[in-house]
C-alpha cells in the first residue's frame, strides 16, 4: 500500500500543476510541441516551389522524374520522461530532495502533455532499468507516472544513463519527445545521448543542488558518495581546498554545457530549492522564438 505521506505528495503536485499548466504552460507546451511529430503518407511529383529536401532520390532515379515525400502532421506526440532514480538525487541541501524536484517537473510537463492529449510514459534508470511504464493517455495514468517517481524504490544505487538512452532507442518505434531528469553525475553516455537525439526530441532536465557547486566553511566536515558510499574527511575552513572543489564543479559543468551545446540538445538547469517555473518558461520561450525563424 502507498503511503500516505506519498499520496499527500501526489496531490500537492497534481494541484500545483493544474494550476500551472492552466496559467502558464499549456499554451507554451502546445505551441513549441505540436506540429513537430510528423509521419511519412505517400509520395507524388515534384512542383517548382517544393522544399528540395523533401525529394525521395530513390523514386525519383526509378521514374526518371523528381518526386518528393509527403509528411502530415501527427494527431498527438508520444512524451517519454528519463528519471534518474540512482541515489545521487536522494539529496537536498535547501530544504527539496533533487528527487522530489524530479517528480514535480514531470507532473507538470506530464499535466501538460495529457491536456493536449499526449501518450505519456515513464522510464526510472539507476544502473540498470528499474521500471518501465508504456505511454499512455488520461489524467490517471500521469498520476500513476508521479506516484512511481516519488514511491518506486530502486534495486541499486548508482547511475548509468547510457543503458537508459540506448534501452529507449530500442523500444521506441516512433518519434517521441524525451525529458531526461538527472543530475548527470555520469560519464560514458555520451555517444548514446547524441544517438537517441538524432531519432527523437530529446530535452536534457539538469537537477543541482548548490552543495554540489560550492563547499560551506564549517571546519571538519566528513562526507559520503551516496552511490559507493565511500566517505571522505575534509577540513572546510581551507579555503584552497574550497576552491579546488569549486573549481571541480565548474569544469564539470562546463564540460556538460559543451556535450549539449555540441549535440543540439536543449537543456534546462534546475537549482533544487528554487523556483522552477522562470527556468521552465524561458525553455518554451527559446524554443518558440527559435521556431519562429
Amino acid at each position: 500500500m502507498i503511503p500516505k505521506e506519498i499520496l499527500k505528495q501526489v496531490k500537492h503536485i497534481e494541484i500545483r500543476a493544474t494550476r500551472l499548466v492552466n496559467d502558464l504552460f499549456g499554451g507554451e507546451y502546445e505551441s513549441v510541441f505540436k506540429g513537430r511529430g510528423m509521419e511519412f503518407s505517400e509520395v507524388r511529383e515534384y512542383i517548382p516551389g517544393d522544399d528540395i529536401r523533401t525529394i525521395d532520390w530513390n523514386v525519383t532515379a526509378r521514374s526518371q522524374h523528381p518526386f518528393v515525400k509527403k509528411f502530415i502532421e501527427e494527431r498527438e506526440l508520444t512524451v517519454v520522461f528519463v528519471v534518474d532514480g540512482s541515489q545521487s538525487l536522494q539529496f537536498g541541501s535547501q530544504g527539496k530532495l533533487k528527487s522530489t524536484v524530479a517528480a514535480e517537473i514531470a507532473g507538470l510537463l506530464a499535466f501538460s502533455a495529457t491536456k493536449n492529449n499526449d501518450k505519456v510514459g515513464l522510464l526510472i534508470n539507476t544502473d540498470r532499468i528499474e521500471k518501465f511504464v508504456p505511454p499512455k493517455k488520461g489524467k490517471s495514468h500521469v498520476l500513476r507516472v508521479v506516484r512511481e517517481i516519488l514511491y518506486y524504490q530502486p534495486t541499486a544505487r548508482k547511475t548509468n544513463l547510457r543503458v537508459a538512452l540506448e534501452h529507449l532507442y530500442r523500444i521506441l518505434t516512433r518519434s517521441a519527445v524525451i525529458f531526461v531528469i538527472s543530475d548527470f553525475l555520469d560519464s560514458g553516455y555520451e555517444k548514446a545521448l547524441k544517438i537517441l537525439h538524432q531519432k527523437h526530441d530529446l530535452i536534457a532536465v539538469q537537477i543541482i543542488d548548490q552543495r554540489e557547486q560550492k563547499l560551506p566553511s564549517c571546519g571538519w566536515l566528513e562526507l559520503q558518495d551516496a552511490e559507493t558510499k565511500e566517505t571522505i574527511l575534509l577540513d572546510t575552513g581551507d579555503a584552497g581546498l574550497r576552491n579546488q572543489y569549486e573549481k571541480a564543479a565548474l569544469r564539470r559543468q562546463e564540460q556538460l554545457d559543451l556535450l549539449f551545446k555540441l549535440t543540439g540538445i536543449d537543456s534546462i538547469k534546475i537549482v533544487a530549492g528554487t523556483s522552477y517555473i522562470n527556468p521552465l518558461i524561458k525553455f518554451f520561450r527559446l524554443r518558440e522564438a527559435r521556431k519562429r525563424k
